[in-house]
């Protein structure tokens, strides 16, 4: 194992540790109100950690360091742009029954 190897292996295992916490953060939060900008915050992030779970996969198991990048910041991306969409998504008030987008 080289130092590559370590150094994604421990940055790996952070984004699985911190995104997990905030992903279950998030989930708990979503089933309390039902916002659906949550349940996309949700997405976003277990999306961002199976990109990083499947990155390193196949870096270790496969070798191939370029796929296993590419993969992971494909999962990144779509990720990001859930969150971004978690942001724009409709939020019902349920004291007065309307629905507002945020903006």
């Amino acid at each position: 194992m080289d130092e590559y190897t370590a150094i994604i292996t421990v940055a790996n295992t952070a984004t699985l540790l911190t995104g997990g916490a905030v992903a279950a953060l998030a989930l708990r939060a979503y089933r309390r109100t039902g916002a659906p900008a949550l349940r996309a915050v949700t997405i976003g992030f277990c999306c961002i950690i199976i990109g990083s779970i499947l990155g390193g996969l196949i870096h270790s198991l496969e070798g191939n360091v370029a796929l296993g990048v590419a993969v992971q910041n494909s999962f990144t991306a779509f990720g990001f742009a859930v969150l971004l969409y978690s942001l724009y998504a409709e939020m019902s008030d349920s004291a007065s029954g309307s629905t507002t987008i945020i903006r």
